[in-house]
């Protein structure tokens, strides 16, 4: 069993510096709190679609942002899933890194199912990989790669024998968007769930808050809802909603065997 810490954290969209340091902030307060492995949003820590990111972005891992939750992972003796715009030669992808406690990345994923929207300014990434690690495999995929077609990218990490999916979100939804009339999460427990359930995996998402001021969504909002699905495909967190919700929010995580990952159900 470990301590999953789920960092539902405001993002300022181009304004990278302040998402920076804010994403430090929170690793602390979660480490004091006796997290184990933090989970952080999608692209930090520039903000999905912001145009900030083709003068900004960076390689992985010499770049400032990754460097720099290497040196929080190490100082804080954690381990950290987070977002990552990446920068290689003239490409930009939106990445993901698994940084160990030592401050290794020990896994890189490029979002593979991006949408259509964010093609020109992301590149598609082109694999899938697992790590060991003492709390168990841990596998990597980025917000909407969890609704590709058959769900056919979550599954993969699955047959892999992923006993843990971390998913770095953004998931925003329309500025008059009522949450009482239409409430929020449906998507994903219904893309999550049997993926859980049939793989009897975890899988955590955890989504920033905050509005979108560039890009193809300008004037939607993000609005957290970040969530924890157990190897029963059941929802056992979901965070709280709202463009101010920002949370975070310790989980224990009780891997499955990995030959019954690997087997189903």
């Amino acid at each position: 069993m470990f301590s999953l810490g789920l960092l539902q954290m405001l993002v300022e969209p181009g304004r990278y510096r302040e998402t920076s340091a804010r994403a430090l902030q929170w690793i602390r307060q979660a480490a004091d709190a006796g997290a184990e492995i933090m989970l952080l949003p999608e692209a930090l820590p520039f903000g999905w679609t912001d145009s900030s990111a083709r003068k900004h972005a960076e390689p992985i891992p010499s770049g400032d942002w990754c460097r720099a939750l290497s040196d929080a992972a190490r100082r804080n003796h954690v381990w950290v899933c987070s977002g990552a715009i990446e920068r290689d030669g003239n490409r930009i992808f939106n990445s993901a890194v698994l940084i160990d406690a030592d401050g290794r990345v020990v896994l890189r994923h490029r979002k593979i199912n991006e949408l259509d929207i964010a093609h020109e300014l992301y590149a598609q990434g082109d694999s899938l990989s697992v790590v060991d690690t003492r709390f168990g495999r841990i596998g990597v995929m980025i917000c909407a790669d969890a609704f590709a077609q058959g769900q056919v990218i979550s599954r993969a990490l699955g047959m892999m024998g992923a006993q843990v999916i971390l998913s770095p979100c953004a998931w925003a939804v329309p500025a008059d968007h009522d949450p009482h009339r239409e409430p929020y999460g449906k998507l994903w427990l219904d893309n999550y769930g049997p993926v859980a359930r049939d793989s009897a995996l975890w899988i955590a998402g955890v989504s920033n808050v905050g509005p979108i001021t560039d890009g193809p969504w300008k004037g939607r909002k993000c609005i957290g809802c970040s969530m924890v699905i157990d190897p029963e495909g059941k929802c056992v967190v979901q965070l709280d909603y709202g463009e101010t919700a920002e949370r975070m929010w310790k989980c224990s995580i009780t891997p499955r065997e990995r030959a019954r990952a690997c087997s189903g159900g």
